[in-house]
């Protein structure tokens, strides 16, 4: 089950649980859209990966224990701003290759 961190790692934008905004890695690294696409350019610096949409966890109970209320979002943040210099680095060595290539 997906942690649902509630910010964004480089810019710490709150993105809670019902967040349209929320991008995640494989390794659901966590950043704003706005990140992942003007800093990033789709690129997860953690990891090389690509970015998804988080999905979003149902407030509402449509099944027997299944929602927020069961399995609430996670509490920590986690904020560390992307250093600029090393990611372009990244980004020109794996930038031109789709994520399913990398």
């Amino acid at each position: 089950m997906l942690e649902l961190r509630p910010s964004c790692e480089h810019c710490d934008r709150d993105l809670p649980p019902d967040s349209v905004e929320a991008r995640i890695c494989t390794y659901e690294c966590t950043f704003c859209a706005s990140c992942v696409e003007q800093v990033l350019a789709g690129v997860c610096p953690n990891c090389g990966g690509g970015f998804v949409p988080r999905p979003i966890r149902p407030s509402q109970e449509w099944r027997d224990g299944v929602s927020l209320a069961h399995q609430p979002a996670g509490q920590r943040r986690v904020h560390r701003p992307v250093d600029l210099e090393r990611h372009a680095q990244l980004v020109r060595r794996v930038g031109g290759t789709s994520p399913e290539a990398r």
